[in-house]
């Protein structure tokens, strides 16, 4: 077994040297194909700087990029992780390279034109060519060739699971081929059943296994210890796949905690880089469609003056992110009365005014909550912000109510888009509702808040459910 170990690291040592190679040549040929384009007489008749640019950037590409973990094993892993860690380390590289020209006092005679064109055709290449290597790789592991031979210890839900991904995505090279649990009875027969530890030993030996994957509860910690102990002096990886789906709340992410490695297990998806990049859409969005709408706003202010007695906007207290009190924007469609309590509207409803009737129906009062989105406290897309009553009363009533809270609330929701919107006069219309927030919540991504702004510009204003 030794042997083989030596033979594989041997062929991962050449293949990353060939990977780190071919990665700098392509910087330096798309260098000069671009040169040939822009420059007259080519790279070489351009501003020595150019040439020297080109292939500093290559060098350093054989340093830089392996820091970024571009070369490691990408099996099972995400694409477009590989393609952000590719982009990164290049802008590394290609930023590093024009401080260099910088450094030497040349970054005048660069070509601004010909080293956009060069970064942005470089960045092209490498994801092509990643992309390309991938599927290659991808073609000859769907054949089962350089598959990597894997022992599932546990076969509960979660080792079923990962078992069937196995199964499932071919392309990711693995194959199991041993399966150890002591009790469970249904384990696949294209697998080979393993009841004690001698057994999963010799199965190792015999058939080259690559990886051990833990997929036992979070309480069998004991189990996992041993487990690592025992195969401590084996060239194998040990991989540990926590069952958190049985105590997830939110989501989940790994993290840094004081020195030591956490699992955040109630971690909303929309924080970090992701929710500095979902701030700054919204406020950018809310602030064009205030300027572009400014005199469609301006005409439903004054009419709704016009339609009665008191202000324009309406305020009220509502929930923001984390429980943080905020008071919401509305224009104002109801005639002024006493407040005695938060008592939804409903069809009909008298104290509702004609033009109040209109935008209520249209949604177009919602509009006003634009500047919430401005000031930080709403998203464009959320939970709908309840009633500070309704938020203590469904609490006790609604399991993982408060959930919706660790996120900002949005002027449209996933609940609306799909029809949940209106009066909630029953517990199950509002437990339903908070069922697709927390899907949101947990299914988050930059691409599903297009689509629930493209649907609710399309359909999301009115309603059988809007009055």
């Amino acid at each position: 077994m030794a042997s083989n170990w030596n033979v594989a690291v041997e062929r991962h040592s050449a293949l990353h040297f060939l990977y780190r190679l071919s990665d700098a040549l392509l910087i330096a040929a798309a260098g000069i194909a671009m040169g040939a384009l822009y420059f007259p007489g080519g790279i070489r008749e351009a501003a020595p700087v150019n040439g020297f640019l080109t292939m500093l950037c290559a060098i350093g590409a054989l340093v830089v990029f392996p820091a970024f973990g571009v070369y490691e094993s990408w099996r099972g892993r995400s694409q477009a992780v590989l393609a952000l860690r590719i982009c990164s380390a290049w802008a590394t590289v290609f930023v590093a390279g024009l401080l260099g020209a910088f450094l030497i006092h040349q970054i005048a005679a660069v070509s601004r034109v010909w080293s956009m064109g060069w970064f942005i055709s470089t960045t092209l290449a490498l994801l092509t060519w990643r992309a390309v290597m991938y599927r290659m790789l991808g073609n000859v592991r769907e054949q089962g060739i350089n598959a990597k031979r894997v022992v599932i210890f546990g076969f509960g839900p979660l080792g079923r699971e990962m078992y069937m991904r196995v199964q499932r995505i071919r392309t990711a090279g693995y194959r199991v081929v041993g399966v150890y649990d002591e009790h469970c009875q249904s384990i696949p027969g294209s697998v080979t059943t393993l009841r004690t530890m001698a057994e999963v030993n010799a199965l190792v030996r015999s058939q080259g296994v690559s990886e051990i994957w833990l997929t036992l509860p979070m309480a069998a910690c004991r189990d996992l210890s041993d487990v690592v102990r025992q195969f401590g002096n084996q060239l194998i990886d040990i991989r540990w796949v926590p069952d958190v789906s049985s105590v997830e709340l939110l989501g989940h992410r790994f993290s840094d905690f004081m020195g030591l490695p956490v699992i955040d297990l109630n971690a909303p998806p929309v924080s970090g880089i992701t929710g500095l990049l979902k701030a700054s859409f919204d406020r950018v969005f809310a602030a064009a469609v205030l300027i572009g709408l400014s005199p469609a706003l301006l005409t439903i202010a004054v009419m709704v003056k016009c339609s009665s007695r008191g202000p324009v906007l309406f305020r009220q207290q509502r929930l923001g992110i984390d429980g943080h009190p905020f008071h919401v924007y509305k224009f104002r469609t109801m005639r002024l009365h006493a407040d005695t309590g938060v008592t939804q509207a409903t069809r009909g409803d008298p104290r509702v005014t004609r033009i109040g009737a209109f935008l209520r129906r249209t949604s177009l009062d919602e509009l006003p909550q634009f500047l919430n989105v401005l000031r930080g406290e709403m998203s464009v897309v959320g939970p709908r912000p309840h009633a500070m009553e309704h938020n203590e009363l469904y609490k006790e009533l609604i399991d993982r109510y408060m959930l919706r809270h660790r996120v900002k609330p949005g002027i449209t929701g996933w609940a609306q888009i799909n029809g949940l919107r209106g009066q909630t006069d029953t517990i199950e219309k509002m437990r339903k509702r908070i069922e697709f927030d927390i899907y949101y919540i947990q299914h988050w991504s930059f691409l599903l808040d297009l689509r629930i702004i493209v649907r609710t510009a399309l359909h999301g204003w009115t309603g059988a459910s809007a009055f």
